[in-house]
């Protein structure tokens, strides 16, 4: 508000100018907490449509994290719908939409994924909608038709469709009909949208294509036992209740990346292993390049440039919803900046290496545009002040004008509120001229002694406004005539500007497919960056790939977790592949290091099928197309299971699904029931496998069944390898040496481990004992020593009873009391 008080004798005091730079805004200014607030994502919610028809199905999704919507064009599925299966798996929709009219597949795979309550991380929303909705030709138009901000509004409808044409495969007509009820379901229920006028649609920023093709099959079972993903609780009170924190996981330790997206990206891409080796390679390649001393420098300046690449898609879309704030601009300003950066960093890096041609060819222009309107447009530090968007000087000659008008009113009103003064009462010490926006100019005069009712507030040739603060508001003929003449500056200077604001964010909307791409790509680098970082620190080195191989083979690996744990960490080698050695089983002693191996060899592969260096001196990894584990026991009440019956599951899915170019991982199998039990069925399964010949999957099975061995239960041949963990008895003790070598293990040395576990000796001498005595065939005695205590304890007891007794209580019953009491102790006695 801006005002001017006159009294006599007393200078007015004017408003301070503040002075507007013409120059680019540095893009390093800090932003503080606005900056942190505004680029914490909101949650995000995935709404999936399906359709399957004739053995084809056709997805697509709306992500409310970047307002863009991804499609899967139309692929075969089996009956089982596998594939949606694993769609859903992998993307955890919160809502499924389909037709109302479904194949009886499709109706029964929808009816057991509503009764699955124990679905994690919720059970999703089933919404069916009327077949007409998915109609082709009305699906077509939804899609022709939809008010999309990436689409220039200078293309004429010709042009729009060939447009989409070349996004969009209209030739996949399920997937087609899939859009057409996804827009259909986001219209009806307005998602983002919910509080806005109806005439606002929902933000669509963009339209993806994602594909499941070679991609690694991996359950939710083996991420877990592998602990590639591990959650926390926070251990900040603050942050309890709004989420999670990675502990100790593969992904915690690789994720360095300074973005957001590219830590989502990291994520996305752990949860996609791929067998595509142009892709992998790609990955390596400038992991590999990164990784060459003359380039740490430039891998250490492309990482500060990365920090400033923002929540890009979220400032895009409250653009698209006229919700921007004033640190949007300053984020969007310095993101679009440090992609310049980025652009011409790469530009000096071998263009051999497709992201680096990728990053120097589409960061375009259309930045550089971006960047120069918003450094010529947008006071920073006027909109930082004011707390809404404001514009530099010699943008509008109109809005110059007007805010001189305002700067210079102070002084002005100063001179008008000195010639009311000499029209009012001489009762009157002083009155000011103030300007309140929606209001216009008043005359402000201090109450007097004697305005005492409402009455009293009436002068002549004045409108009695409001009482304020012992201060009384009218309205004089020159207060009028400044209405007239000024008018609401304020409010017509915030339209103007927010007319520039909406003329500028048109400029940016229009241009918002090449600040997508800038995310995409900024977001790859970012990753291979962290693994490069990562694969520097930990000395990993890089995998080879021999589709013509089933298996891997792996020379000095070492597990990624467990040698940042301990002391010292004994590499092991890995060899499988071809006809020999297909199934191995490991024995050795408890704590050896049987499931530390397993567990190497599944991450190192994972960390191959992701595009990673791995922990290995050499890695060779052939076609692998799954990784099945049975590993630890994922206990649940809400499964409502036992946990031998989870074995069992987790079992039956490799014996199901896995094929000869699978990895299968299992440990201590069987120990969850009766002993005789659980070797006939871990014998059975390999047994199973073995029979397949040349198309049993890669197995690696730790057992502590040494029976398995000694009673020759599997057929011997070359598809079968024993393995130990090589020991030593020195004395009484055992050294573990923690080294797999050929053989098998002659005991399981449980002993020495409850010895170190604290178990008390005369147990363990016990136990011993009786083990010796079961292997020998020996029926098992009572400890003799351990008898006769019991015997006097139960001789005492009988003694205290007899003591209690009242011989002269006329109601006391001895028969009673010696069948009760006396015989059943005299038993245990004797």
């Amino acid at each position: 508000m801006a005002f001017s008080g006159a009294t006599p004798g007393r200078t007015p005091q004017g408003l301070g100018s503040r002075a507007a730079s013409a120059s680019f805004p540095c893009p390093t200014l800090g932003l503080g907490s606005a900056e942190a607030e505004d680029d914490e994502e909101e949650p995000a919610e995935i709404h999936l449509c399906v359709l399957w028809n004739s053995g084809y199905l056709g997805i697509a999704y709306y992500d409310t994290s970047d307002s863009t919507i991804h499609f899967m064009p139309d692929a075969p599925d089996q009956e089982s719908l596998k594939l949606l299966q694993r769609v859903l798996d992998e993307i955890n929709p919160r809502s499924i939409v389909t037709s109302a009219k479904q194949d009886e597949n499709m109706t029964q795979f929808l009816g057991e994924l509503d009764s699955q309550e124990h679905r994690e991380p919720k059970r999703p929303e089933i919404v069916f909608l009327p077949s007409v909705d998915f109609g082709l030709e009305i699906s077509k138009q939804r899609l022709l038709s939809g008010n999309y901000s990436f689409i220039p509004d200078s293309m004429t409808a010709t042009e729009k469709i060939l447009f989409l044409s070349s996004i969009i495969p209209f030739d996949c007509l399920l997937t087609v009909r899939a859009l057409g009820g996804l827009l259909k379901f986001l219209g009806r229920r307005r998602i983002g949208v919910e509080l806005e006028d109806y005439n606002v649609s929902v933000p669509i920023l963009g339209f993806k294509k994602f594909v499941l093709t070679h991609l690694v099959s991996m359950d939710q079972d083996t991420y877990s036992v592998l602990q590639i993903f591990k959650s926390e609780s926070h251990p900040s009170v603050y942050k309890v209740a709004s989420g999670l924190k990675e502990g100790l996981s593969l992904f915690g330790i690789l994720n360095r990346c300074r973005s957001k997206w590219g830590e989502k990206l990291l994520r996305l891409w752990f949860t996609r292993p791929t067998q595509d080796l142009g892709e992998l390679n790609s990955r390596l390649d400038v992991i590999q390049f990164f990784l060459l001393p003359p380039n740490l420098e430039m891998a250490q300046m492309l990482h500060r440039l990365l920090g400033h690449i923002k929540n890009v898609p979220l400032i895009l879309k409250r653009m698209k919803l006229s919700h921007t704030k004033v640190s949007d601009w300053q984020v969007l300003y310095k993101t679009v900046y440090s992609a310049l950066g980025l652009r011409d960093a790469c530009r000096s890096l071998p263009q051999s290496i497709q992201l680096f041609q990728d990053i120097a060819q589409e960061f375009s222009d259309d930045l550089h545009h971006i960047a120069s309107l918003i450094g010529k447009v947008v006071d920073f530090e006027g909109s930082l002040a004011e707390n809404r968007f404001t514009v530099l000087p010699n943008i509008d000659p109109e809005i110059d004008e007007k805010k001189r008008r305002l700067m210079g009113l102070p002084s002005f009103l100063t001179e008008v509120a000195r010639k009311e003064l000499e029209t009012l009462d001489s009762r009157i010490p002083s009155c000011s001229v103030i300007y309140i926006p929606l209001i216009g100019f008043l005359l402000s005069i201090p109450r007097l002694p004697s305005m005492v009712e409402a009455s009293d507030f009436e002068i002549e040739g004045l409108d009695f406004m409001f009482l304020s603060e012992e201060k009384l508001h009218y309205r004089s003929a020159r207060t009028k005539e400044l209405d007239a003449f000024l008018g609401d500056l304020h409010c017509e200077i915030r339209d103007q500007e927010t007319l520039l604001m909406y003329q500028l964010q048109c400029q940016v909307l229009a241009r918002a497919a090449v600040l997508t791409r800038v995310l995409d790509l900024a977001s790859r680098l970012d990753v291979l960056l962290a693994l490069a970082s990562a694969a520097r620190e930990y000395g990993y080195s890089r995998p080879h790939y021999s589709p013509q191989l089933l298996g891997v083979r792996i020379q000095n690996g070492r597990h990624p977790l467990m040698e940042l744990c301990a002391r010292t960490f004994v590499p092991n080698s890995t060899e499988c592949g071809g006809d020999k050695g297909r199934v191995k089983v490991i024995t050795g002693p408890n704590s050896s290091g049987k499931s530390i191996y397993l567990k190497q060899v599944g991450l190192i592969t994972f960390m191959a099928l992701v595009g990673s260096f791995v922990p290995a001196e050499e890695a060779e990894i052939g076609a692998v197309d799954a990784i099945f584990t049975r590993i630890h026991s994922c206990e649940s009440i809400s499964l409502g299971l036992s946990t031998f019956m989870i074995d069992l599951n987790q079992v039956a899915k490799a014996v199901n699904n896995a094929t000869e170019r699978s990895l299968v991982l299992i440990d201590e199998f069987g120990k969850g029931t009766n002993t005789v039990d659980g070797l006939a069925l871990l014998a059975a399964v390999l047994r199973h496998w073995l029979a397949l010949g040349a198309t049993c999957p890669q197995i690696f099975v730790a057992t502590n069944f040494l029976s398995l061995v000694q009673l020759q239960l599997l057929p011997q041949g070359p598809l079968v390898q024993y393995l130990t963990m090589e020991t030593c008895e020195d004395g009484n003790e055992l050294v573990f040496f923690y080294q797999v070598c050929k053989g098998v293990a002659k005991a399981s040395h449980a002993s020495h481990t409850a010895a170190q576990a604290g178990l008390p000796e005369k147990l363990i001498a016990r136990g011993k004992e009786v083990s010796d005595l079961i292997r020998s065939g020996k029926p098992i005695k009572p400890v003799k020593e351990l008898l006769k205590e019991n015997q006097m304890e139960n001789c005492q007891t009988l003694v205290n009873k007899f003591l209690k007794l009242d011989l002269e209580d006329p109601n006391l019953d001895l028969d009673i009391f010696m069948h009760q009491e006396v015989l059943p102790a005299a038993k245990s006695v004797l």
